[in-house]
């Protein structure tokens, strides 16, 4: 007798294209949030052309890739955000990128309600100012509810707002549904990983155990209206599987492309060690996704390691491969923030210096924030910038 494997079995295995891209297409970012993934601030001159971008576009619809998500730093300040975006869904090629909100002008809110191969995430990540701006920076806050407003006026029907969650949020998880439904948007919750500027900050940024329950619990009242992304699939070992794959699809599902065309396993993953490839080099990135030896040896069957005595395993499949990097712990153990307490018990044995624990392999951070005042259109015909350029929007010039 022949039995149909599981669609989350094939995943496990890999599959012929990714089903979410992730793309960051420049380091450059108005804002400098404490807990940004990929260290962004400075713009980095080696970033992929307009038609280098447009030659990756052509190899995600010869994929057949369904959707690329689209992010940075803040995509928008690309003098060519706007055309790679328009080439993108004329080749059926979908977008959702997240933003701030510093471009959504009502103008362009308008052109955007208009495209239906479009979706718009505004991060925020407090429902106050007081929270969102303290890791965000100031005035933050204020830039993306006027984003969502804009949005909502145009007549956007599919806008998220996406927050990733802290210890300081997690009190506010029924007041971002609020502000979300207030804007005819859908919530979208992300996890707090140690990834980027965000190693720094993780151990006191981090949701505590007794928040991870109340999380956890809230997810399952709301799950069918919240979208996670899968993040929280380590929760799930609290005795019930979450809305999503449950699983990490690191190099199996899901990867990333940097600015500079670099192949990671995951957006939370930019290290040396989960480096697959770069676009640019022959058989570009399909060549990178179907051959790369990391991408191969992510998809063979994993023995679980330490977590395969654990009767939650089968749930929780030892959690997120990043959290666990960027702490210092070991890939085949517990994750971090195991509900069971596993992690908790490895990284109280962490040394105090927090020596041997991995560092991100790129850091565009900048010193201080550079205000950005919206108006005109950045002028494409400018100079090359130089590698060390200070200004997170360099080689663009904004009013």
């Amino acid at each position: 007798m022949t039995t149909t494997p599981r669609l989350v079995d094939l995943f496990e295995h890999g599959l012929d294209a990714p089903i979410c891209l992730t793309w960051e297409l420049t380091y450059a970012c108005n804002l400098a949030c404490a807990h940004c993934l990929s260290s962004s601030g400075r713009r980095d001159p080696r970033e992929l052309s307009t038609e280098e971008c447009k030659a990756v576009i052509d190899e995600l619809e010869a994929m057949q890739v369904f959707y690329v998500n689209i992010g940075g730093g803040e995509p928008t300040v690309r003098s060519d955000f706007w055309e790679l975006l328009d080439y993108a869904t004329a080749h059926r090629v979908g977008v959702k990128f997240s933003t701030n909100g510093v471009r959504i002008t009502p103008e362009t809110a308008r052109r955007l309600a208009a495209n239906d191969y479009v979706d718009v995430q505004i991060s925020l990540d407090g429902a106050t100012p007081e929270v969102n701006d303290a890791v965000r920076g100031p005035g933050s806050y204020e830039i993306a509810l006027r984003a969502l407003r804009n949005l909502a006026d145009a007549g956007m029907k599919n806008a998220k707002l996406s927050v990733v969650c802290t210890r300081h949020n997690i009190p506010q998880l029924d007041e971002f549904k609020k502000i979300a439904d207030a804007h005819g948007a859908q919530l979208r919750l992300t996890r707090l990983r140690p990834s980027g500027r965000g190693a720094d900050v993780w151990d006191e940024l981090h949701p505590t155990a007794e928040q991870q329950r109340r999380l956890y619990e809230w997810l399952l009242e709301h799950g069918e209206n919240v979208l996670t992304g899968d993040s929280f699939f380590h929760l799930s070992a609290y005795g019930q599987s979450l809305p999503g794959l449950n699983l990490c699809g690191a190099g199996r599902v899901v990867c990333l492309i940097d600015p500079v065309g670099d192949v990671y396993a995951c957006p939370f993953t930019i290290h040396e060690r989960f480096r697959a490839g770069n676009v640019r080099e022959p058989g570009g990135f399909t060549e990178v996704w179907r051959e790369s030896e990391l991408f191969r040896d992510l998809r063979r069957p994993q023995n679980g390691g330490a977590c395969a005595s654990c009767s939650f395993y089968d749930t929780c499949k030892g959690g997120c491969m990043a959290a666990k990097f960027f702490t210092g712990l070991p890939l085949d153990g517990p994750d971090p923030e195991c509900v069971q307490g596993h992690g908790e018990e490895l990284l109280a044995r962490r040394p105090a210096d927090r020596s041997g624990i991995p560092r991100p392999s790129v850091d565009h951070s900048r010193r201080g924030p550079v205000p950005v005042r919206l108006g005109r259109r950045p002028d494409p015909e400018l100079p090359p910038v130089s590698e060390c350029a200070e200004s997170p929007l360099a080689g663009l010039r904004l009013p």
